[in-house]
């Protein structure tokens, strides 16, 4: 029996339940961050009640993000007031890219297409089913307009025994697509930096980051592996170089050094990591989206996600670029 789309998340979900190489680490419920100078105020919750928040992406002044299983493209004010800017009634919205021109790209998992949102209303701006070798998860876009998107390398239900399947997309502005990384297992959250030059890339199932060197023509070239945690997320990046990590199944948003190294660590205790940003005025706020599920849960549709920021000392890199001067 076919499924449905949200039959096909669940099973998604399913899907990155099976390999987590990397065993959680244990550390005490009460600790909400590790030691850092980064931290400097408790979590701050802005919004809850939604279903499964992904995709954060700081632009003009708010956080957008998508609701997956409810289907919406959202958006809040760092204080929380919440606005619903268009539903994606026949897929299931994941990533997030903001093109130059300030219109937001969605991408829709299993028509494997990128959706812009302008003036009100979502358009088709890239139909990636041909070259995609299985669903799409997440993507980025660079402050040059060009889209970088995670493939699995195999559509969902997954296969048996899968490997090193997973490619990275690349969508220029003149609307050609090529793959451009290869190799992957279970590509997720992807982040690049705003002089162009560098992208990271969660492997969930490898339960590390791939650190890549990027071309002038967007091409990619692997530097190397970096950190160990379970269930890479979504990631975003800082002017150090450092990289924010949403691990699901360690309840927790982790940052790692350039060296791979763990630098800080913010725990939400019972709660799934999923994704985060750094965003306000200088960059400064860590957005935190999380959820309150498990995959048994998750896979019958239960999940109650929620959205909260912490400030920290080291502003987001990547664009909107961040205030220079205030490092």
């Amino acid at each position: 029996m076919e499924l449905t789309e949200i039959g096909k998340f669940h099973a998604w979900v399913a899907a990155i339940s099976v390999v987590s190489p990397a065993p959680p680490r244990s550390y005490p419920a009460d600790k909400r961050w590790s030691d850092s100078p980064d931290m400097t105020t408790e979590l701050k919750t802005v919004l809850d009640g939604g279903r499964y928040f992904e995709g954060p992406r700081w632009h003009n002044g708010r956080l957008w993000f998508v609701d997956c299983m409810a289907r919406t493209l959202l958006s809040i004010s760092p204080s929380g007031e919440r606005q619903e800017h268009a539903a994606i009634g026949d897929d299931t919205p994941c990533g997030l890219g903001v093109l130059p021109d300030g219109d937001i790209i969605v991408l829709t998992m299993f028509s494997k297409q990128l959706l812009r949102f302008s003036g009100g209303k979502l358009s088709l701006y890239a139909d990636l089913s041909r070259i995609a070798a299985g669903t799409i998860d997440d993507m980025i876009v660079d402050g040059q307009g060009r889209a970088y998107v995670g493939d699995l390398g195999f559509d969902l239900p997954p296969p048996e025994g899968r490997g090193a399947v997973g490619r990275i997309i690349l969508v220029t502005p003149d609307d050609n697509a090529r793959v451009v990384a290869d190799g992957l297992r279970f590509p997720n959250g992807i982040a690049v930096s705003s002089d162009h030059r560098r992208l990271v890339v969660a492997e969930m199932d490898g339960a590390c980051l791939a650190d890549y060197d990027i071309a002038t023509d967007g091409s990619l070239s692997l530097r190397g592996k970096l950190g160990q945690m379970s269930d890479p997320d979504g990631i975003c990046l800082d002017r150090e170089g450092s990289v924010w990590v949403a691990s699901f199944t360690e309840d927790a948003f982790i940052r790692i050094g350039r060296e791979g190294n763990e630098q800080a660590r913010i725990a939400v205790p019972g709660r799934r990591a999923l994704a985060c940003a750094l965003g306000g005025a200088d960059r400064r706020t860590l957005f935190c989206l999380s959820a309150a599920t498990s995959y048994e849960e998750l896979r019958k549709g239960q999940s109650v996600s929620r959205i909260d920021l912490v400030e920290v000392q080291v502003p987001g890199d990547g664009i909107p670029e961040p205030p220079r001067g205030r490092l």
